[in-house]
């Protein structure tokens, strides 16, 4: 008797696109019965972790190379480069430029590859290599350009590899220690850059705006080039820090999490993910919904200034930055941890934009300063939303590899194009209050919780459906979509 149900009323297809062989896209494992598994199993999350750790370091010197320019516009960067009018909000948006041209094509390379540490590491080296030459205007365009190009490959692949590791109800957290990176920068970048720019204006003639880029750019390739030896390659290439049966488990793990993984011997099927990927209408679906949810946290390429409409010098401005995006990253591990554990997805988003709605909301209705800074604290809550949502990709995707690597490319593709278009929303002739700017930023969140819930609603129908199919063929309980 076949185990496919015949779902004809409700679109599910991507829960029985596959077979039930189980099979390793490097072949069967050995089998694990002379392993003590609950304490490999510990012993290899806890080496995995670790080197999962230095993926953060590596995404903490992605976004601080994003926040450079805003940090130097605060010291003299728009002017020494002559921009007017919207120059520099095309100079953040063009980065994105080459995201969108990179990033899906990247992922289904990155999905062939045998040693992702080697490829993450050398478009890292690559990125910081043109950081450290921003020089006039159209120069720096074109570099922006090319930075976004190949900074691109980066975090689509580092959420795909970590899939490629972790078990769906351990993502969770993992995409939080992740994406702590972002809130780490933001916090951090800003400490680091009020150090820069406060010491070193002049020092060898330079202006202090373009020791930020010497600086990020020198730090950069020295993480870089450590990372080829510490990142973690897939877990069906061989892994020197690993032992054997930790390597048989990692490779286990994965063969029962997912419904079947392409074989990797059928070079014919290499993008195959992609065509399906682009078939698939809830890729589009989701693309749109990230992209909304990245309009919405736009402010965040723009802290640095709606900080210092609070009246404060530069200096003070970066530092009143921190505090926001700590607390923030320690938000993000308890609702990302939380999320797992209930096995929640669409309320751990809806919460924190909720959070940074009210926050938007008292931007607008006040100039005061203590309020302000609260509603700055509120607004940095709402990205601990972007973290869950990409574990619920991960999730939805979750039974080819191939697939799965394709839709976390698409649909980062599509919250990129957010991040050009929001990038024009925050002229500085709407300050110091931003009121159309917050506006936008709670509608684009409305209309993101919204679809969010058209799509919770689908995967409901497809466990119903799916619950009912076994029941009537006597089939034991097979795979779930997380709600």
């Amino acid at each position: 008797m076949t185990a496919r149900p015949l779902l004809d009323s409700v679109d599910c297809s991507s829960r029985y696109d596959a077979t039930s062989s189980r099979r390793s896209d490097d072949g069967p494992t050995l089998p694990l019965d002379d392993i003590d598994r609950p304490i490999v199993e510990k012993r290899l999350l806890r080496k995995l972790d670790l080197r999962v750790a230095f993926l953060v370091l590596i995404y903490i010197m992605n976004i601080l190379n994003h926040l450079l320019a805003s940090a130097a516009r605060l010291r003299g960067f728009e002017e020494d480069l002559g921009m007017t009018g919207y120059q520099f909000n095309t100079l953040l948006s063009i980065l994105y430029v080459g995201y969108i041209l990179t990033q899906a094509p990247s992922n289904m390379i990155l999905h062939r590859m045998k040693r992702p540490s080697l490829y993450l590491s050398s478009c890292m080296i690559a990125w910081a290599a043109i950081t450290v030459f921003m020089g006039t205007y159209h120069a720096a365009l074109i570099l922006r350009f090319f930075i976004g190009f190949v900074e691109a490959p980066f975090f689509p692949g580092a959420v795909f590899l970590l899939s490629r590791w972790y078990k769906k109800n351990e993502l969770g957290l993992r995409a939080a220690l992740l994406y702590c990176g972002n809130s780490v920068s933001n916090a951090f970048g800003a400490l680091i850059a009020s150090g820069i720019l406060g010491s070193l204006d002049g020092t060898l003639g330079f202006p202090a705006w373009r020791w930020l880029f010497f600086v990020e750019g020198a730090l950069t390739i020295v993480v870089a080039v450590s990372a080829i030896w510490i990142l973690p390659d897939f877990p069906s290439t061989p892994n020197a820090w690993l032992s054997h049966d930790e390597q048989i488990l990692a490779k286990r793990r994965m063969e029962e999490e997912v419904a079947v993984i392409e074989r990797e011997s059928k070079p014919e099927e290499n993008f195959s993910g992609l065509a399906q990927a682009l078939i698939d209408w809830r890729v589009w679906w989701l693309g749109v919904t990230l992209h909304l949810m990245t309009c919405s946290l736009s402010f965040i390429i723009f802290f640095p200034t709606l900080s210092a409409t609070m009246g404060y010098n530069a200096t003070t401005s970066l530092l009143l930055c921190a505090p926001p995006w700590i607390f923030g990253t320690a938000t993000s591990f308890v609702v990302a941890r939380h999320s797992d554990v209930n096995g929640d997805r669409f309320w751990h988003i809806v919460g924190p934009l909720l959070v940074g709605i009210a926050g938007f909301m008292i931007a607008i209705s006040t100039m005061n300063t203590a309020m302000r800074y609260l509603s700055l604290f509120l607004m940095a809550q709402s990205q601990v939303a972007y973290v869950v949502f990409l574990t619920w990709i991960l999730n939805t995707f979750s039974q080819s590899q191939s697939k799965r690597a394709a839709a976390i490319a698409l649909v980062n593709t599509m919250a990129s194009a957010g991040f050009i278009s929001s990038s024009y929303i925050w002229p500085s002739s709407w300050g110091p209050s931003y009121v159309n700017s917050y506006l936008i930023c709670i509608l684009a969140s409305v209309m993101s919780i919204a679809m969010c819930w058209v799509f919770r609603e689908h995967l409901s129908r497809c466990n119903e459906a799916a619950e009912a199919e076994e029941k009537v063929l006597g089939l034991p309980e097979g795979f779930r979509y997380l709600l």
